[in-house]
C-alpha cells in the first residue's frame, strides 16, 4: 500500500507506481489522503494514477493535529480490511507521518521512502523535521537516498539491515517526466519568448518564509530584475495567501516579471531546464536541480540536503535580503561557482531508485532480506 497526499509526494512516488505497473508479481493498493486538494488531483489525473481511496481529510482552516487524527482514523478502517504486506510512505509530509502511525498501530511494517534527511534542529523546518523523524522510529525499512542519509540513520541507533541506499526516486522522475511530457503550448511560448535572457526561476512557499522576510526577499528580487534588462523572473505562485497576496502586491505589473499560477509538474521541469538560477525554500527543488545541472539559492536557513551544497549547486542564504543581494551579485562574477555546476555528478543517484526499494521488497517478502541492500549509489 502507498500513502501519499501532498504534490510533492505524488511525483516521488510516481516512478515507484509506474514501476510496479510492470511487474505482474507486485500488486499496489494506492491511498490518497487529499492533504493537497486541487494541486494533488491534477497531477494524478495529469499520468492517469489510479487511486483506490481518497481520505479527502481536509476542511478550511484546520490545524496540523487534525490532519493527522483524520488521516489516522479514515486510514485505520483501509489497513483492516486491505491487510497490506508493508505501507510506503514517502518524505516528511503529515501524511507521510500519520499514515505510518496508523500502519504501524495495526502492526503493518512501514517502509520510508526518503529517509534519514535530518536537520540539526527539530522545528526547523516546521512540521516536517519532526514528521521524519517520528517515522524513523516507526520504520521497518529505511530506504535513504545517500550515503549521508545512512550514516544519520545510523548514528541514531537504526538497525542496519534496515537500511537501503537506493537513490532518490525524484531523479527518476525527473527522467521519466522530461522524457514523456513537453512543455504545454503557454510554458513553450514563454520560454522561446524568453530566450537570450537570464531568467531565475523562483519558489517559496514555507512557514518560515512568511510576512517580512518573504516580502524583503522579493523588494530584492525585483529591483535585481528591473536594473538589468536581460533578466527575467519566473515565479508560479503558490496559492496560500500568505504567498499570493505579498507577491502579488510587491512584483505584479513589473517587467520582465512573470508571475504564474501553478504549475504542472512537467511544465515546472522545463521552466527549471531553461533557467539561469533557480531560487527556492523548496526541498524537491534542492534534489532537481543536481539533477538538471542548474545552480541554486536555497531560501532556508539550514537544509536536510547538505549533498547539494556539498557537490557544489547550490548555496544556502538563510532569512537575510541583504544575503540574497549579494548571492545573486555573486552568480554575476566572471568565473562565479555557478559556472561549474553543469558538471557536477549528481549526488542523488540514477534514475532507478525506484526498481531499487521495489526489489528490497520482494527480496523481504521472498524471505532474502537485505540481499540488493548497499551495492547501490555513488
Amino acid at each position: 500500500m502507498l500513502v501519499f497526499g501532498t504534490r510533492p509526494e505524488l511525483i516521488k512516488v510516481l516512478p515507484i507506481i509506474r514501476d510496479v505497473e510492470r511487474r505482474p508479481d507486485v500488486t499496489l493498493t494506492t491511498v490518497m489522503t487529499s492533504q493537497h486538494t486541487d494541486l494533488v488531483h491534477g497531477l494524478a489525473n495529469e499520468w492517469a494514477i489510479k487511486t483506490d481511496y481518497d481520505l479527502a481529510v481536509m476542511t478550511k482552516a484546520q490545524s496540523i493535529n487534525e490532519i493527522v487524527a483524520r488521516i489516522v482514523g479514515r486510514l485505520d478502517d483501509i489497513l483492516r480490511h486491505e491487510q497490506p504486506d508493508v505501507v510506503l510512505v514517502q518524505g516528511d509530509t503529515s501524511s507521510a507521518f500519520a499514515g505510518a502511525l496508523a500502519a504501524f498501530q495495526r502492526r503493518i511494517p512501514v517502509g520510508h521512502i526518503e529517509a534519514g534527511l535530518r536537520t540539526d534542529t527539530i522545528e526547523s523546518p516546521f512540521p516536517e523535521e519532526s514528521n521524519r523523524r517520528l517515522i524513523g522510529r516507526l520504520a521497518s525499512f529505511h530506504f535513504a537516498p545517500t550515503r549521508a542519509n545512512e550514516a544519520a540513520l545510523r548514528a541514531e541507533n537504526v538497525p542496519s539491515d534496515s537500511v537501503f541506499v537506493t537513490g532518490n526516486t525524484i531523479v527518476d522522475a525527473v527522467h521519466l517526466v522530461l522524457g514523456q511530457k513537453p512543455p504545454s503550448k503557454k510554458i513553450k511560448r514563454l520560454i522561446t519568448e524568453l530566450e537570450g535572457q537570464r531568467t531565475i526561476f523562483l519558489t517559496t512557499h514555507r512557514r518560515e518564509s512568511f510576512g517580512s522576510v518573504m516580502r524583503n526577499r522579493l523588494q530584492v528580487i525585483r529591483e535585481f530584475v528591473e536594473q538589468r534588462p536581460d533578466v527575467s523572473l519566473i515565479f508560479p505562485v503558490h496559492p496560500n495567501p500568505e504567498v499570493k497576496d505579498i507577491a502579488y502586491a510587491t512584483l505584479a505589473g513589473v517587467e520582465r516579471i512573470h508571475l504564474l499560477d501553478p504549475l504542472p509538474y512537467h511544465d515546472c521541469l522545463h521552466c527549471l531546464a531553461a533557467s539561469w538560477v533557480i531560487l527556492s525554500d523548496s526541498g524537491g527543488i534542492q534534489e532537481e536541480a543536481p539533477s538538471l545541472g542548474k545552480p541554486l539559492l536555497v531560501l532556508r536557513d539550514e537544509t536536510e540536503r547538505p549533498e547539494t551544497l556539498n557537490c557544489g549547486v547550490a548555496r544556502l542564504v538563510g532569512q537575510s535580503a541583504e544575503r540574497l543581494k549579494s548571492e545573486l551579485l555573486e552568480l554575476e562574477r566572471p568565473g562565479s561557482w555557478a559556472s561549474t555546476v553543469g558538471a557536477v555528478e549528481n549526488p542523488f543517484g540514477r534514475g532507478d531508485s525506484a526498481a531499487r526499494i521495489i526489489n528490497v521488497l520482494k527480496d523481504w517478502k521472498a524471505g532474502q532480506p537485505g540481499r540488493v541492500a548497499l551495492e547501490l549509489v555513488p
